[in-house]
């Protein structure tokens, strides 16, 4: 003979499986009896087990199998309608039914860019150009003007969380604010990406990593081919 407890769960475990095709957690068992904690669940289920109306199936999550179902089931009398709880276990199904799906997201627009090959020194970038490589790139990460892709070679620019391999997205110009990550030819005949720095009349290519050493050059040894506005990179 069943608690009316005991007798609540079996049919909310019953009208569970048959809902959803799979057992409720205890969670959902434990607010479905409106019990404080879930070890008064786990004493039910355990009496349930051992009176042969459930079987807990091995190795998996949320795993109970109604052996006896509820009409097989003598309780003692009652001394609080089911009434209750079959309420609840309907405003449970209710609310564990998935939300109506959301809308698509609308498609990100992208932007078809050349995609020039690796920055290599004694290579001036028109060089680079590969006019038969492109590569899309979203059309959030660019501004304005014309832009074009790099691949980085290297190390020098890690502790900027540039890494060999990150494609580059550069916004060409001829010229960039103090601290900007440049694309910058050196003496007509080194292309390099470093951070700009200007001391004066100089100006100083500094890299993102201890290892390397700054370099200073005269205001007319260095020319501004891009900077860097976003980069892609692949895991």
């Amino acid at each position: 003979m069943l608690t009316q407890r005991q007798l609540q769960l079996l049919k909310f475990i019953e009208d569970y499986v048959r809902e959803h095709n799979v057992s409720p957690s205890f969670e959902e068992m434990r607010f479905a009896l409106r019990l404080r904690s879930k070890s008064g669940i786990h004493r039910l289920i355990q009496g349930l087990e051992e009176r042969g109306y459930i079987r807990r199936l091995a190795y998996r999550a949320r795993a109970l199998e109604v052996v006896k179902p509820v009409s097989e089931a003598p309780a003692e009398p009652a001394t609080a309608p089911l009434e209750a709880a079959s309420n609840v276990v309907r405003g449970l199904f209710r609310r564990s039914r998935p939300e109506p799906a959301l809308p698509d997201a609308p498609a990100v627009a992208a932007t078809v860019l050349p995609l020039y090959g690796r920055i290599a020194a004694g290579t001036p970038i028109e060089a680079l150009a590969d006019t038969s490589a492109s590569i899309e790139v979203p059309s959030l990460l660019l501004g304005h003007g014309e832009h074009y892709v790099l691949q980085v070679t290297g190390d020098s620019m890690i502790e900027a969380g540039i890494f060999d391999g990150d494609l580059a997205i550069i916004q060409r110009c001829d010229d960039a604010e103090n601290g900007a990550i440049v694309v910058a030819l050196v003496d007509d005949r080194e292309v390099t990406l470093k951070r700009l720095r200007r001391r004066g009349a100089s100006i100083a290519l500094e890299p993102a990593n201890a290892n390397y050493e700054i370099r200073i050059f005269g205001p007319h040894q260095v020319k501004i081919q891009g900077r860097l506005v976003g980069l892609l990179r692949r895991y």
